[in-house]
């Protein structure tokens, strides 16, 4: 039996991957800048980032960050090859990412107060060996830059739940962001908008 004063020697600490997470991140914010969705077709899997330049009210400090140089991300995010989580496959030949950022563009297009021309993106592709990497990276990212609708405002990735599933609440999100036409049938009880942008407020102090 294991007890409570052993719990230490169960503790593992690797010096080399946090230099190894660190390493992907100095090489991510030095990726390129593409608009949202970027051009053409791409394929694999990894973590991306999207920069809000608009100006809608809710964000302008963040927009002021990025107009220069994109350097605060609104959103971090993952895409995966089908069987990765199941470690069935570290290969993708399906455009995984290049999916994953055409659908925001499309949430983003539905909604009266966004646009997807107020976005920008970066992206990195994790592959072989490195796509290990793409959950501790997209965590470390989260923690260090603490994107708005990764920490602050829910269910800006969330997906239509389905026929018969309806009765769920609209997401923060999509209260002061409406539009998504999915999210305009659910019928559960939602946040109040007032209360969204108070904490939206809070967090950018």
């Amino acid at each position: 039996m294991v007890t409570e004063s052993d719990f230490s020697s169960h503790v593992f600490r690797s010096s080399a991957f946090r230099s190894v997470v660190n390493e992907a991140l100095d090489f991510f914010s030095g990726t390129p800048v593409h608009q949202l969705p970027p051009q053409g077709s791409f394929f694999g899997g990894g973590v991306y980032a999207l920069y809000y330049v608009g100006n809608c009210k809710y964000y302008l400090q963040i927009s002021k960050l990025n107009k220069r140089n994109c350097t605060q991300p609104i959103y971090v995010g993952k895409a995966v090859p089908p069987g990765w989580r199941t470690a069935r496959s570290r290969e993708s030949a399906t455009p995984d990412l290049c999916n994953r950022l055409q659908e925001h563009a499309r949430n983003i297009q539905q909604v009266s107060n966004l646009a997807p021309n107020d976005f920008r993106c970066r992206f990195m592709f994790l592959t072989k060996e490195e796509s290990d990497l793409v959950v501790p990276v997209e965590a470390a990212m989260i923690r260090k830059y603490r994107p708005l609708w990764n920490t602050v405002v829910d269910g800006f990735g969330n997906h239509d739940p389905g026929a018969g599933r309806y009765n769920q609440a609209r997401s923060e999100w999509d209260i002061i962001h409406p539009g998504r036409v999915w999210a305009s049938r659910l019928t559960g009880k939602s946040p109040v908008s007032d209360k969204v942008i108070d904490n939206i407020k809070k967090a950018l102090i």
